[in-house]
């Protein structure tokens, strides 16, 4: 009997595809539920169900998504289910309550414990609450970086014994080098794009908001011309969908024609292809940042936040350099040290190459959740007792800046 595997992500689980397919080969029968199309996961005949949530909403509407996903649960009658992404994360075991094991991934700890605002400050203890309350419906909880797993063993968020450290979702490298292969040749793509064959193309992929840190990108770009005058930015990636979040295109489109913005797309091996180097200056408590993973596979040096995830990934000064968050300076001195040095970059990139093969691949990645699903089949399902959440968890998070992640 092949066990069934319920998946739930937000909008983006298409991108976990290769990942549910390697799932099914190893034997697992698996369906998607997330709040995106049905098209990506029919074209691999993988069944898909639909459910709605919005990302950037909070309060009372969320208990609507709760029974949808209840329901969907007590339709598809999963052995086990896997979820991704900071609500379906919380809404899931909610809705399932102990009828099948939940194992959650913490793919990073996102906008509210990275910003410093007044009102990611306050919602921390929410947070924490609510991560403390559904570890009780959670048989198991992954997390891809060291710093979001710390995170919760020291705030007593998950139970004794049961998180797992699986780096990334992984990333079939195969694939990526057969994208590469049938890719248009790098002038090509340059001439596209409008940009000259003599161009030293900085590219960033990723949603275009200010959480990504694009605005500290933009603000580095003169600093990087006054160095390196032939030095052209592109950004890849959504700005409309990003709510709050967005960058205004027009902050944009006063570094033109420096820099472009393509919005989304679907050929992301081939624009890195024809770059130079990767940008990535998040201000975001990444899970294992995709991107990064992209970008190493390519070859290309990277400049990256000193940020959870992204230094799971980067290792400073040996394929890339990692620089504080917000700091424009830093990022502008670095992107000129990569440029002005191409051999060097050449090494790094080569680097990033074999680390991400060795540490990041799809198979090794699949083979741990393979490896944690059967433990967790294998074991009593496991239900919530009844006690209440510690008022010292909720204060200590609630005074303490130091959980955004920043660090200076």
């Amino acid at each position: 009997m092949n066990p069934h595997l319920v998946c739930v992500g937000g909008e983006d689980h298409a991108l976990r595809i290769p990942f549910l397919m390697s799932l099914r080969e190893k034997g697992f029968r698996v369906t998607a539920v997330s709040s995106g199309s049905d098209a990506a996961f029919s074209r691999h005949g993988i069944p898909h169900r639909q459910y709605g949530f919005d990302r950037f909403s909070s309060g009372g509407g969320q208990w609507g998504t709760v029974r949808t996903i209840r329901k969907l649960m007590s339709e598809l009658q999963p052995d086990v289910v896997q979820s991704f992404d900071t609500k379906p994360n919380l809404l899931t075991p909610l809705a399932v309550r102990g009828r099948f094991p939940v194992i959650r991934t913490i793919n990073g700890l996102g906008w509210t414990f990275s910003s410093l605002e007044p009102r990611a400050l306050a919602l921390r203890p929410v947070f924490c609450g609510l991560q403390w309350l559904v570890s009780f419906w959670t048989a198991a909880t992954v997390f891809q970086n060291r710093d979001d797993q710390a995170f919760f063993e020291r705030c007593r968020l998950i139970r004794r014994d049961s998180g797992r450290l699986i780096r990334s979702s992984g990333i079939d490298v195969d694939a990526f080098a057969m994208a590469r292969h049938l890719a248009p040749p790098a002038m090509k793509m340059r001439e596209e794009l409008g940009l000259d064959q003599s161009a030293e193309v900085v590219i960033f992929v990723g949603r275009l908001t200010r959480q990504k840190g694009i605005p500290t990108l933009l603000k580095a770009i003169p600093q990087i011309l006054s160095k390196r005058p032939n030095a052209r930015f592109v950004l890849v990636g959504p700005w409309e969908s990003e709510g709050p979040f967005a960058v205004d295109k027009a902050e944009i489109d006063r570094c033109a024609p420096n820099a472009i913005a393509l919005g989304p797309r679907r050929d992301v091996p081939a624009l890195l292809g024809m770059a130079d180097m990767f940008a990535f200056p998040t201000e975001y408590r990444e899970g294992i940042p995709r991107v990064l993973l992209e970008a190493g596979l390519a070859g290309l040096p990277i400049v990256a936040s000193r940020m959870p995830g992204c230094n799971d990934v980067v290792k400073d000064g040996w394929n890339g350099y990692l620089v504080p968050p917000h700091d424009a300076d830093d990022l502008a001195s670095r992107i000129i040290d990569v440029l002005s040095d191409r051999e060097r970059g050449k090494l790094m990139g080569g680097r990033s190459v074999e680390l991400v093969r060795e540490q990041f691949s799809l198979p090794w990645v699949v083979d741990q959740y393979c490896d944690l699903y059967k433990d967790v089949l294998g074991a009593k399902p496991h239900g919530a007792p009844a006690r209440p959440v510690p008022p010292i968890l909720l204060e200590e998070n609630a005074a303490d800046p130091g959980l955004g992640g920043v660090r200076q």
